[in-house]
């Protein structure tokens, strides 16, 4: 179910630091129509952590009703509390959505036992497809490949977001578990060498602007055309180098809110972007044609 270009989908703001739901209905359509191949609503570039459990309930829920078996559906659930993680998950299960991504606990830093009993619990007692989540410049711990092929034994266990940016990593996991355990990665950077160690797809910052160039390059290498492949990935990554910018999401925001996507909003504790930094990526838009 989850392959090629999946968005890691922002959450729009109004002035009023509430949810604009009317433009997160837009933005929706617009994957919609561009044919992505996944949505990731709730995640780290929607803002999660400022999201309250209502809310959360609600980008789920609307999102089922427009697009449920039309475009899969993948809920940031994790926490750094298993509990709270479960209780996420199961909204996520009973509002419709497809599969929970479940980042790994941060701040805890919970050691590598820990987090097999983490997402073992999880698994078994939500009953829902999970993907694990690997991002450790984020959460302060990584999850071992040994750990994810021992979880990878749970039929519900699905599949990894390894956002690591390590080939080295990346090829351990992948030896260490079966054939159809999802690899996906993280990173927008290292698209192309994640596909070449057997990764299926990408959960893209980038994509909430350009997906169908995103998956170019996945066509392009699953066609077997890798020149090809490895020229569009490389026009495309001075892009994905400005998402990052400054902290991921404001650089992809405030480019949906040049694109007038969405209103230039945040929740503390993130911030608008500096004008010289705006400026510099207003410039990065328009030589990549998307302004």
């Amino acid at each position: 179910m989850f392959r090629g270009t999946i968005v890691a989908l922002v959450t729009p703001f109004d002035e009023n630091g509430k949810i604009d739901y009317d433009a997160y209905s837009k933005l929706l359509d617009f994957h919609k129509a561009k044919k992505t191949s996944g949505i990731l609503i709730g995640g780290t570039t929607g803002e999660a952590p400022t999201l309250t459990d209502e809310e959360l309930h609600n980008l789920f829920r609307i999102a089922v009703t427009k697009l449920k078996n039309k475009v899969p559906l993948l809920a940031g659930t994790g926490t750094n509390s298993t509990r709270k993680s479960l209780k996420k998950t199961m909204m996520a299960k009973e509002n419709g959505m497809d599969a929970a991504l479940v980042v790994t606990p941060y701040y805890n830093k919970p050691p590598q036992d820990s987090l097999y009993e983490h997402y073992s619990y999880l698994a078994k007692k939500s009953k829902f497809p999970v993907v694990i989540y690997n991002v450790p410049g984020r959460t302060g711990v990584s999850i071992a490949p040994e750990t994810v092929g021992r979880l990878s034994k749970f039929k519900n266990i699905i599949g990894i977001k390894e956002a690591t940016g390590s080939m080295n990593q990346a090829i351990e996991i992948k030896n260490l578990v079966p054939d159809s355990f999802l690899m996906l990665s993280g990173d927008d950077l290292t698209l192309l060498p994640f596909l070449s160690i057997g990764g299926i797809g990408v959960i893209s910052v980038t994509a909430n602007l350009i997906p169908k160039k995103i998956q170019k390059v996945i066509d392009l290498f699953n066609s077997g055309k890798l020149k090809e492949a490895a020229t569009q990935h490389n026009k495309l990554y001075p892009l994905h180098k400005a998402m990052f910018l400054t902290t991921n999401p404001i650089p992809v925001k405030t480019c949906l809110y040049l694109m007038k996507m969405i209103k230039n909003e945040f929740r503390l504790p993130l911030t608008k972007m500096d004008k010289k930094t705006l400026d510099h990526l207003r410039d990065i838009l328009i030589n990549k044609d998307i302004l």
